[in-house]
């Protein structure tokens, strides 16, 4: 039996609302969140202060946790999930049409894959951790610390910002066509360029904080010794964790600041206590 022609349209519609939907919201406000994270968490390479100050600041807004669910969680939600459904309806014909447009389509839909994955371990990481009680915001800053001194959660985290950020800027991009802001050829390498400019800001941003905390404290673009020396002087990354009813996550202690670390440079995670 077929359907009659006025259920097709009305599905259309609904289909077509949707899709308009799940474009914004990926720019607003899961992708604005995306950068105030990023932006939030960069404040580590100034050192344990600044970082403990700009989450101290988020924890402060008034009614934190309906903020965060209704403005954040439930948007991210519909956003994956709903983006799960276009990736799986969808019929790449990369192979026949390999042009730059079909391969940013099969992109978005593997970066979704990546990052939607990411996002939930992320968040069962600090999230679920805080919500349950086993983990308070003052013990993030020695939480990524112990995460990101081991190479494999590292490297983990290296992908998942990298496909968040692409995810992103390429949507971004879309967005532009989707709701029309970029209707012309010129308008939509206009909209290209700068979506890509702010994905490369923001994924250089995210590595230098990673970086901070695996390998060469104050990040990439730290150059002085001496400032790197400030924003690490008796930082201990560990601190913090095991006064929550937690053992210390990573058992490997670090080197002194005037110690080596790897490659010989300083390390962020302060003092070796286990001698």
């Amino acid at each position: 039996m077929r359907a009659h022609p006025l259920d097709d349209e009305a599905t259309g519609r609904q289909s077509f609302m949707l899709r308009r939907l799940h474009a914004l919201s990926g720019v607003a406000p899961v992708g604005v969140f995306l950068v105030m994270h990023l932006a939030t968490n960069h404040r580590a390479v100034e050192g344990r202060a600044a970082f403990d100050g700009a989450v101290g600041e988020i924890q402060s807004v008034p009614l934190l946790p309906a903020v965060e669910a209704l403005g954040v969680l439930a948007p991210l939600a519909f956003h994956a999930l709903y983006g799960v459904v276009i990736a799986l309806e969808a019929r790449p014909n990369v192979g026949r049409y390999p042009s730059t447009r079909n391969w940013l389509f099969v992109i978005q839909r593997v970066t979704g894959f990546v990052a939607f994955g990411f996002v939930l371990l992320h968040l069962g990481q600090f999230r679920v951790a805080k919500a349950l009680g086993a983990l308070s915001p003052d013990g993030f800053y020695a939480r990524l610390g112990a995460l990101l001194s081991e190479p494999a959660m590292f490297a983990v985290y290296m992908l998942g910002l990298t496909a968040s950020v692409v995810h992103f800027a390429n949507g971004l991009w879309q967005s532009g066509t989707t709701w029309g802001f970029a209707a012309s050829a010129g308008a939509q390498r206009r909209m290209a360029g700068a979506a890509w400019v702010l994905g490369l800001g923001l994924w250089l941003a995210g590595v230098d904080t990673l970086v901070h905390f695996f390998a060469r404290c104050g990040g990439l673009f730290a150059s002085s010794s001496a400032q790197r020396d400030a924003v690490c002087q008796g930082a201990d990354m560990t601190e913090g964790l095991s006064n929550q009813g937690r053992p210390v996550i990573s058992s490997r202690a670090a080197p002194h600041i005037e110690g080596p670390a790897r490659g010989g440079r300083p390390s962020p995670r302060g003092p070796d206590h286990s001698r």
